[in-house]
């Protein structure tokens, strides 16, 4: 018998591998917390590897045939199972017995076309149960005879022709019965028989083709709270007894919508007068015709829907008896086709109305009297109406009224004529949004409005405002002016809105405000600006400056400057907002900001820079700004992915918890070629780290490099500005002779060696020294002091004694000058040997080699003092420099150190 079973146990085996382990393995159902979703998976078996502590499983939209109970056991904690969206057609038995605790099925759209008596044998638990949709045409027996704790059944989308679902007492803790969409055609007595207490408080029949209502058929429906009949053919027959059988219960809310009731009567309502019915809906019925009276039973309604119907004249006594009304939905209630009427004080015996809709009626026309006697209206909405201009008597009928709201978008209005809202003393908002108002504002279209916080005047066609245009309603908090083509006067039309918190002034193409245009708003918390032309104000190039028009707005929180062209932004454009918290500079085409732009807005969680021309995202500009923010978008600008401009921002990225929405996909490297392309999150900033510690030495080695340079470049240049003005300096305050000892003995200060061919030079630049009064130089010049008779030698050789210096005037004729190489220089150098002095002065008037000057007389630069060797400039204006170091040289004592 062994091994006859082999091949059994294999087969086993390779089924379990075959259909179970590919389940197992595309199970992608999602788990959170106790739930577990497995829908829209295409599943076509219950998944066994989901936690068995979930409470709620959801499988539906699968394609699950059978719904086995053992497979489900080891979810003994499940208290919701949804299998709606299947193809299941039998329920075992067993299914609640191996989940005790559950308390919701949804079992809809499935193939259940019968319910078997003991499906819900073991279901004590069951709260709500949901089989609709399942073509199910009847119930036989009792199959909900057990189920005492359930709350809510519905049974709706099927194909029953009653409302019978049992021959016993039953369900009698229910009180939600759902019959929508079946087949019924009558409601009898005895089909809510089986209902085993009187706890049923909501009943839907809606889309049934009632044919027949009959007496005493809500007998067992005595706590039924809310009715709805909707889209049904009911007309004012049907209506009427309808109304009539609900008598007896405690009906508060009925539902009626489409049920083809095209006119109602003084009778229609009647049988609800023993009710204390709240809430009616008779809404989208075609309804034509109101007779007076009509409501007098409803002496407890406080919700009235008439939206979508075609009535084409009001009664003045339509109205009468809903004394405790509330709520009048008027929507589309009157014709299209005709010219409505309303009567005059139509609206009066609504005494407690609070809240009046009569949005998109196009043709109806208000009176001073329309709306007299409405003492308590709040809320008034008139948008989609038709109103031309706005008078005084307009709203005249509401000045003794509570009204706190009035809606007035869409209803074409060209002009708001003076005084149009005067006696709306409680009027708070204010909407004239959406239409097509063109005019100037004086100030006097707002007058009354006392208690006024909010105006809406966005997407209108043209608003001018003055100085005065706004101050009638300096209660106002909030004013929206967007898309308005708006035009402001010379001085601020706000400035007397000192209440204002909220200021729209976005989409109206300005290019020009002054920079006291909101001086006055101490309260102003949020401020748009947005898709404007502001740019030229924040150029330098803006004659006179930039325009700060921001200033003292110490209060504001929120600022939106989307889209406004910025190229510029002032490093003072945001002085003073300490306070701003949300700042939108969005689409623009900001490329550089300020250092200091953002230093005082320590407040700041949220930043918008997207779309712009920003390269650089720097640690020292956004560094404390973007140490609180909890929101940055700053997606879509040319970053330049180097270690100067971006090495911080990326390390930021990649550390921070501020949301920055877009981080994988908005911000990209835009240059080098090698990043182009690349997320900055993914920018390689190690080698920035590397040369990190180096920063500091090469700092200091440029500066030293760099002062280095400018030192040498200052002295090649200026250096002989510098040694003149010394000199100078120094002569003045020393004077230009040293002390020199035996200075007595000379009568010369200097003897001058010479070509022939540099005479004129000597006259024109040398001698004329010896005028100088505070020099007072003596010079012995052979073609002027030599004596005639005499030897030129002993003339020579005493002169030379007699000169306390002696200056050779250097040239490529002096060098060449056989009488100076033989005699004179070599007598003038034998002199201050001998008599062991410095006196040897050179002037170089050409420029001369100093291998060539000791190749022709034998002497070096370095065997004279540095200040005894003078060069002649070849710029006039260094000729003064020159003199004076002459005449130090001149002055230096000739002694040996």
């Amino acid at each position: 018998m062994e091994p006859a079973n082999i091949p059994t146990t294999f087969v086993l085996w390779a089924m379990y591998i075959v259909i179970v382990v590919p389940i197992m393995a595309e199970n992608h159902c999602k788990v959170t917390s106790d739930k577990a979703d497995c829908s829209h998976l295409e599943l076509n078996a219950i998944p066994s590897d989901l936690p068995l502590t979930i409470k709620m499983l959801d499988l539906s939209h699968n394609r699950l045939k059978s719904l086995p109970a053992a497979n489900l056991s080891s979810y003994d904690k499940l208290e919701h199972l949804d299998v709606g969206y299947n193809t299941l057609h039998i329920l075992e038995t067993a299914l609640c017995q191996q989940l005790p605790l559950l308390k919701i099925l949804n079992l809809q759209h499935n193939e259940f076309s019968k319910i078997p008596i003991k499906a819900f044998l073991s279901c004590t638990g069951l709260v709500e149960l949901r089989i609709n949709a399942n073509g199910i045409k009847e119930i036989n027996g009792n199959p909900f005879e057990n189920l005492q704790s359930l709350h809510i059944l519905d049974v709706s989308h099927n194909k029953m022709t009653s409302t019978a679902l049992g021959d016993k007492k039953q369900l009698s803790n229910l009180s939600e019965l759902l019959y929508s969409h079946n087949m019924i055609k009558e409601l009898k007595k005895e089909d809510f028989m089986f209902l085993g207490n009187n706890s049923v408080q909501k009943l839907d029949l809606s889309s049934n083709p009632v044919k027949e209502i009959q007496e005493d058929c809500f007998q067992q429906l005595t706590n039924l709270h809310t009715l709805t009949m909707a889209n049904m053919t009911l007309e004012s027959k049907l209506t009427e007894d309808l109304c009539s059988q609900l008598a007896g219960t405690q009906i508060q809310v009925l539902v009626l919508l489409n049920s083809q009731l095209k006119k109602i009567h003084n009778a229609t309502f009647k049988g609800l007068n023993s009710t204390s019915l709240i809430s009616l809906d008779i809404s989208n019925n075609m309804l034509s015709e109101i007779d007076n009276n009509s409501f007098i039973y409803l002496h407890h309604l406080r919700n009235l829907n008439l939206e979508e119907n075609q009535v084409s004249h009001l009664t003045s006594r339509a109205f009468y008896g809903l004394s405790n009304l509330t709520h009048l939905n008027l929507k589309k209630f009157f014709s299209s086709t005709k010219n409505p009427k309303i009567d005059d004080l139509s609206f009066q015996w609504l005494q407690h109305l609070q809240y009046l809709n009569m949005e998109q009626n196009k043709k109806i026309e208000l009176s001073e009297y329309t709306f007299t006697g409405l003492i308590s209206l709040t809320n008034l909405s008139l948008s989609g109406c038709t109103f031309p201009t706005i008078t005084s008597k307009t709203f005249s009928s509401l000045s003794n009224s509570s009204l706190i709201s009035l809606n007035l978008t869409k209803t074409d209005i060209t002009k708001v004529e003076s005084r149009a809202f005067y006696g709306l003393e409680h009027l708070e908002v204010l909407d004239l949004g959406i239409n097509q108002i063109d005019q100037d504002l004086t100030g006097k279209e707002f007058e009354g409005l006392h208690s006024i916080r909010q105006i809406y005047l966005s997407y209108n066609k043209h608003l001018n405002l003055a100085s005065n245009s706004l101050c009638n309603i300096t209660t106002l908090e909030k004013l929206n002016l967007r898309k308005t083509a708006l035009t402001l006067g010379s001085n601020s039309p706000f400035n007397c809105l000192i209440n204002l918190t909220y200021l729209d002034l976005g989409n109206n193409n300005i290019a020009n405000l002054e920079e006291d245009i909101f001086s006055g708003l101490h309260k102003l918390r949020i401020l748009s600006l947005q898709h404007n032309n502001l740019a030229r104000l924040w150029k330098k190039a803006n004659p006179g400056g930039p325009v700060l028009f921001l200033k003292g707005l110490q209060n504001l929180e929120i600022l939106d400057l989307f889209s406004n062209g910025f190229d510029e932004i002032p490093a003072e454009a945001f002085k003073g907002l300490s306070n701003l918290t949300i700042l939108n500079l969005g689409e623009n085409n900001v490329y550089i900001l300020p250092p200091s732009l953002l230093e005082a807005q320590g407040s700041l969680t949220e930043l918008d820079l997207h779309k712009n021309l920003i390269t650089s995202v720097e640690e020292s500009i956004f560094k404390n700004v973007f140490s609180k923010l909890k929101n940055l978008s700053m997606g879509n600008n040319p970053f330049d992915c180097t270690c100067e401009s971006i090495a911080w921002f990326a390390d930021w990225l990649n550390t921070t918890n501020t949301s920055v929405p877009g981080r994988d996909s908005q911000y990209i490297c835009n240059t080098p070629n090698n990043y182009h392309g690349v997320l900055v999150e993914k920018f390689d900033n190690l080698p920035c780290k590397d040369h990190a510690p180096f920063k500091a030495l090469f700092i200091l080695s440029f500066t030293i490099t760099t002062s280095l340079m400018v030192l040498v470049l200052l002295l090649h240049f200026q250096g002989w500005r510098i040694k003149f003005f010394w000199s100078v300096l120094e002569n003045k305050i020393l004077g230009f002779k040293e002390i020199d000892p035996g200075d007595q003995n000379f009568e010369y200060d200097a003897y001058i060696i010479h070509a022939k061919e540099d005479m004129p030079w000597i006259d024109c630049y040398l001698l004329p020294l010896e005028e100088d009064e505070k020099s007072n130089f003596t010079f012995c010049y052979e073609a002027r002091d030599f004596e005639g008779g005499v030897s030129p030698l002993q003339l020579i050789v005493n002169s030379i004694k007699k000169s306390r210096k002696i200056i050779f005037v250097i040239t490529h004729n002096f060098l060449n000058d056989q009488w100076c190489k033989r005699f004179k220089i070599q007598h003038a150098l034998q002199q201050a040997i001998e008599q062991s002095r410095d006196s040897i002065v050179l002037l170089f008037l050409e420029d001369i080699p100093d291998y060539k000057l000791n190749y022709s007389i034998h002497l070096r630069r370095g065997m004279f003092k540095s200040q005894c060797i003078l060069e002649w400039p070849v710029q006039k204006e260094r000729i003064k420099a020159f003199q004076e170091k002459l005449k130090t040289a001149l002055g230096s004592s000739s002694v040996v150190n």
